[in-house]
This record gives C-alpha cells, structure tokens and sequence, in this order.
C-alpha cells in the first residue's frame, strides 16, 4: 500500500477558547496528526484574536497554515463601523504576515440562519460576509465558508444558500470551500455549478440523514476537502471523544467505503484539491 497522506482543511487548534477541551498539547496534536498521515493542517479563524492565534500557531509549525476571518455568529454584536473596524484588523494582519506566506484563504465567514432568526442579524451577517469577500479580493485568497440553516423539505434549497449564492454571483472567479457541508445534492449541486469545493467530516460517519449521505456519495472527487472542525465534530467510533486533527483519516476511510473508492484515491484526490485551492506549499 502507498503511503497515505491527507490535510485537514480545517480545525481549531490553535484556539485558545478550545484550549481546555484538548488534553494534548498542540504541539503532541500536531505530532500525532502527523503519524497518522494528516501532513498539513489548515487553522481557521472565527474572529480577530482567534485569526491572530491561528498565524501564530502556524508561523511556528511547517505543516500549519492559517485562514482568517469573522464568523457569522459574530455578526448579531457587531454593527456598520464594527464590520468596517474588524475588516481593517484582518487586513493589517494579513500584511502583517505576508512575508511568511502563512494565511492561505479568509474564512470561515458567511451565512447562519441556524441559530440566527431575526431579519436584523441576517442582514448584518450578509454585510460581514461581503465585506470578507471584497477582502479575499483585494487579497487574491480563496474563502472557507460557514452555511448553514434547518433542514428543508426534499428537493427544496434552504434560504441560507439562496442568499448566499445570489451574495457570491457577484464575485466571478471566487475560489473556496463550503466547510462542514451536511447539506443536500440542492445545495451541493448549486456549490459544484460556482466551482466551489465541498469539505466533509465526521459528521457523515455518524448522520442519519440519508440525504447527507447521498450528497457525499455524489461530491465531485475533483471538489472534495477533507477536515475535522477539531475539537467538535468527531467521527465515529470515536464518538464521546475530543476531535483531532488525526481523526481526518476515519472520515477518510468512511467515505471511501461508501464512494465505493479506494483510500489511495480519497487521499490523492483531497490532498491534490487542497494544495491546489490554498497554494500549500
């Protein structure tokens, strides 16, 4: 068998709001990523510090990069001038760290109607998401995005993606990933039609939503991410248990039982996909 190399694209690590759910060091979290097969980890930001700890985390690790950026969740506290103030922080750094080529994509940004209701915060959530997008822009990065809303009925798009796609129609040639992704083949098909990626994890391992499983089966391999959202999100049978970055490789081996594909070929598809969408070296 060859040597199975896969990337999580997408974990908390370097968090230090999570720091307390790990009983690892980040450093033994990264070592045992490593031999496990996870060979590059992508640490993402949901807010200023978060986005600073994350370039932190990987200006001292080879196999670490960093995304940037606000969270939707952020959105209901924030106002006009506090959307404008936080996009300046993410900017300042960004050049910050430009010599060290660490921040690979801005994200996760975008649009959660799952735990946010009122037309207010909805609308403040959009204006965060575009101003991130005219960051990435200016910045020429690629976006993890956060979607998410309740389940729909069959055949039906969740609204959280109708405005979300009719938010980034207006960007042609955006490159990114739909992190996280539990939702259809609607959604799915509307993500594959932009040319974006779809990222899945642990959750497809334990769902009984026969739709989410469905969808993965059908997740173009040429668009596929793998990732942990460590230290949530942990797949069985590790269920009850922190989630690692080592834990990609359970996804991994799960979804090449149910694609009916090889690990070899998850694994070379995944890793050549995220390499190629946030330029790792």
């Amino acid at each position: 068998m060859s040597k199975i190399e896969l990337i999580d694209t997408h974990c908390h690590i370097h968090d230090s709001e999570f720091t307390a759910k790990f009983n690892k060091t980040r450093a033994e979290l990264v070592v045992e990523a490593n031999e496990s097969g996870v060979v590059k980890l992508v640490c993402v930001g949901t807010d200023v510090k978060s986005s600073k700890e994350a370039v932190g985390v990987a200006a001292k690790n080879q196999c670490c990069y960093a995304s940037i950026a606000i969270h939707p969740h952020e959105a209901k506290d924030i106002d006009d001038a506090g959307i404008a103030s936080a996009t300046d922080e993410l900017r300042a750094i960004a050049i910050a760290a430009s010599k060290t080529k660490s921040i690979v994509a801005i994200g996760e940004c975008g649009l959660d109607y799952f735990y946010h209701e009122t037309d207010a915060t909805k609308d403040k959530q959009k204006k965060l998401l575009i101003a991130q997008l005219d960051l990435a822009a200016e910045l020429d990065l690629p976006l993890i995005f956060h979607v998410r809303d309740k389940n729909q009925p069959e055949g039906t798009m969740q609204p959280v993606f109708e405005d979300f796609y009719n938010i980034i129609d207006n960007y042609p040639g955006i490159r990114g990933v739909l992190h996280s992704f539990s939702a259809t083949p609607v959604e799915m098909a509307g993500a594959i039609r932009r040319k974006l990626h779809v990222s899945l994890n642990g959750i497809m391992t334990f769902t009984k939503d026969q739709n989410q499983l469905v969808m993965a089966k059908q997740v173009p391999l040429s668009s596929l991410l793998l990732e942990t959202d460590a230290p949530f999100l942990t797949p069985a049978p590790f269920r009850g248990n922190i989630c690692e970055p080592k834990h990609v490789m359970q996804t991994a081996q799960f979804l090449s039982e149910l694609r009916g594909e090889s690990l070899e070929e998850i694994a070379a598809a995944t890793t050549h996909n995220a390499e190629q969408l946030f330029k790792l070296k």
